[in-house]
């Protein structure tokens, strides 16, 4: 006969694993010899063994019971039920850490795959990080606005970088927030803003159903003034030159379209 101490060296356990074992079922407890000792056998070792060999390949504990006492086809199904569900928890826990490792990123949290491949394209082109930034807090917001179609959207931004026009538009914002409040490039920039406007009338892009409605609107374009110092003094010349707002163009001037800007704007 053996001590709880014995059997749980025989079977490759600790004693406090026996002990729990005992308290939930799965190892019947022995009644206290005169001594008050536990007496265990060669039967319980042999359990004690299959117990543990059943835990340690993954079964958990609620089901290895119902093993313990199945017949030879039962095990198999069961032992296959419990694969199943291993791996779709295997399957849950990779979706998991693909996500932590996505918001590791810092701009997964928020935002689709689609717009985080965008800003990724922009880190490409060499625009500065803290204007990427700025550009992610607005697309957060969009994309809340406009889940359904934001894929779309950003489809079109990148058709736009296609243009060597918006790509120079972009190294150009990504290095204002440095200019010095007279900057002349600010005209450039309004020039450049200007020849991508007209392209967008001339398309027949201006004035488009976007699903956002005037206020959420108005509130980007209030965000993008306060954002930069330049932002400002650019939509002035702007709406100097007759065009009105930032993110949808609300009022087109007919004089000035097929206008030619000025040479290397």
């Amino acid at each position: 006969m053996l001590t709880i101490s014995q059997l749980a060296a025989y079977a490759g356990v600790t004693v406090r694993a026996v002990r729990h074992y005992h308290r939930i079922g799965l190892l019947p407890e022995p009644e206290r010899n005169r001594s008050g000792y536990r007496n265990y056998d060669a039967v319980a070792v042999g359990r004690l063994i299959r117990i543990r060999t059943l835990a340690d390949a993954g079964v958990p504990l609620a089901r290895v019971q119902e093993l313990l006492d199945a017949g030879p086809e039962d095990f198999a199904d069961g032992v296959q039920d419990i694969d199943k569900a291993l791996r779709a928890e295997i399957r849950r826990l990779q979706n998991t850490r693909s996500r932590l490792a996505r918001l590791a990123a810092g701009e997964h949290l928020a935002l689709p795959r689609s717009v985080v491949d965008y800003l990724d394209r922009l880190r490409g082109l060499g625009v500065e990080e803290r204007y990427i930034e700025m550009e992610r807090d607005a697309w957060i917001m969009i994309a809340a606005q406009v889940p359904d179609s934001i894929d779309s959207v950003i489809a079109k931004k990148h058709e736009e970088l296609d243009d060597p026009y918006t790509v120079k538009l972009y190294s150009l914002l990504s290095g204002a927030l440095d200019w010095p409040a007279d900057d002349p490039r600010i005209v450039e920039v309004a020039d450049i803003m200007e020849r991508l406007m007209i392209r967008a009338v001339e398309a027949g892009e201006a004035g488009a159903d976007d699903g956002i409605d005037d206020q959420f609107v108005d509130l980007l374009d209030s965000t993008t003034v306060e954002s930069s110092p330049h932002a400002a003094r650019l939509l002035e010349i702007l709406e100097e030159r007759g065009w009105r707002g930032w993110t949808r163009i609300e009022r087109v001037p007919a004089d000035r379209l097929h206008t030619e800007l000025p040479p290397g704007s």
